[in-house]
């Protein structure tokens, strides 16, 4: 069974710590306890928890103080102050400090089970709450993975009997395949699906503040730390964590990582406090690791960690066939997106598509589509509307092959650069892609740095 949260009880009464332990420990939580203020703390401090129960009056430390530095440590954390009724003021200053609720002693286990609950489902909505403003969400939906290709139909039924399971997952493939795509639709089709799925780009978090994203930070942990931070760690617990490019992280982030995954604990920067994570990792990468590994690039023992269920997604050029299912899946979600109802593409310019040998794969037919649909206002695309209309100089028919689509996104990508100005990372938003990618099209085709 899953344990449904971890619980800290300090109270220096052994009757409200032995029945509240019996009642919680019956309900699926994991139970610690503490007879003093001060053991109290150092348990918090060595360890994470869900919700604190705390007594105001104990002997040596105060609850007041206790729950201060509690908070000091994690402003998100859940506190419950048990009270008599003579200290019912100080319980009331406690929630001004932060407390969640009081509990006046003496109270029943029912009543102890109903708050409990309560206070976790706030947390975990908290957390919900947070990650959803993280969390970029499309507004078209979420896409799916439309195919006929026996290569694809393998990979689906290999998600299928994966998903159900909480081992690592490495998927490999190059950019424009579907990567993060296949990530996703593994985990809603997981045990973990109503749960978050946090997706980490690595290849644009700056390598500095690399550790505190995955790990988070206290407050003043280091210059610019102005307050506490919960990382892509916590913010996928009971979910899924998504690392994608997963190749382009340092050596040094590589072991911090690897301990992470194998202890299942991470610590924020700049504590020593260890926080149990619950969650499934699944990376992905368009390099050949096995190369990184023999260059030094990447730790074996990370990738034997990752390597669990390898995935390997096929080039485009390699499985033509979809092409016929996409595009019509495609052309129907911009029909949405720029509110162009009934459009479809004729038999010549499918047939055109299909000799094409689309070296940015699926994301670059798409990125095609949609420039189209952009440039023409017909409801059927045919072949000449994927000329790149209206750029001075531009005829080259699309039944010509790939020389046509390449011109196309040749001037494409010129008139992108020209129009921002020559800023990269601007062009590569607009264009879909990330710089590296667009780097490497600009040495292609000669266009200027």
């Amino acid at each position: 069974m899953r344990i449904r949260g971890k619980i800290l009880i300090i109270d220096d009464d052994e009757a409200i710590r032995d029945g509240c332990y019996h009642t919680l420990s019956r309900e699926g939580y994991e139970v610690v306890t503490a007879a003093t203020g001060r053991s109290g703390l150092k348990a918090f401090e060595e360890s994470s928890f869900d919700l604190v129960l705390l007594d105001m009056r104990m002997p040596d430390l105060g609850g007041m103080e206790v729950l201060n530095q509690i908070k000091e440590q994690d402003p998100q954390a859940v506190i419950i102050v048990i009270s008599g009724f003579g200290t019912i003021p100080l319980a009331v200053e406690a929630m001004k400090a932060g407390a969640y609720d009081f509990f006046p002693k003496p109270f029943e286990p029912d009543e102890l089970r109903i708050l409990v609950k309560r206070a976790l489902d706030t947390r975990r909505l908290a957390m919900e709450n947070i990650y959803l403003k993280q969390e970029l969400k499309s507004k078209e939906g979420t896409p799916r993975i439309v195919y006929q290709s026996k290569a694809m139909s393998k990979i689906i039924r290999m998600m299928e009997l994966t998903a159900p399971t909480d081992s690592t997952v490495l998927i490999t493939g190059e950019s424009g395949t579907g990567k993060g795509l296949v990530a996703r639709q593994i985990h809603e089709m997981s045990q973990r699906s109503k749960n978050p799925f946090v997706a980490v780009d690595c290849g644009t978090l700056v390598e500095t503040l690399f550790e505190s994203e995955l790990f988070g930070h206290i407050k003043g942990s280091f210059t610019g730390a102005e307050a506490t931070k919960i990382g892509k760690f916590e913010l996928a617990q009971g979910g899924t964590i998504f690392f994608d490019e997963i190749a382009n992280i340092s050596l040094d982030v590589q072991a911090k990582l690897l301990k992470a995954v194998e202890e299942k604990t991470i610590s924020k920067v700049g504590s020593h406090r260890s926080i149990k994570v619950d969650i499934r990792i699944i990376a992905a990468t368009n390099k050949n690791l096995d190369g990184a590994i023999q260059r030094g690039a990447f730790r074996e023992d990370l990738f034997f960690r990752l390597n669990v269920m390898p995935v390997h997604l096929l080039p485009l050029r390699e499985r033509k066939e979809d092409i016929p299912v996409l595009v019509p899946y495609f052309l129907e979600r911009l029909g949405a997106k720029y509110k162009r109802d009934g459009l479809s593409i004729s038999d010549e310019a499918l047939k055109s598509l299909m000799n094409y040998n689309w070296p940015g794969n699926v994301r670059e037919l798409e990125n095609t589509l949609e420039r189209v649909v952009i440039l023409t206002e017909k409801s059927t695309l045919d072949v000449h509307d994927f000329m790149y209309a209206g750029l001075p100089g531009s005829s080259p028919s699309l039944s010509a092959g790939s020389y046509a689509l390449t011109d196309m996104e040749r001037n494409h990508i010129a008139h992108v650069l020209h129009r921002y100005k020559g800023n990269k990372s601007e062009a590569a938003r607009a264009l879909g892609i990330d710089r590296k990618t667009l780097r490497e099209k600009i040495k292609r085709y000669g266009l200027s740095d």
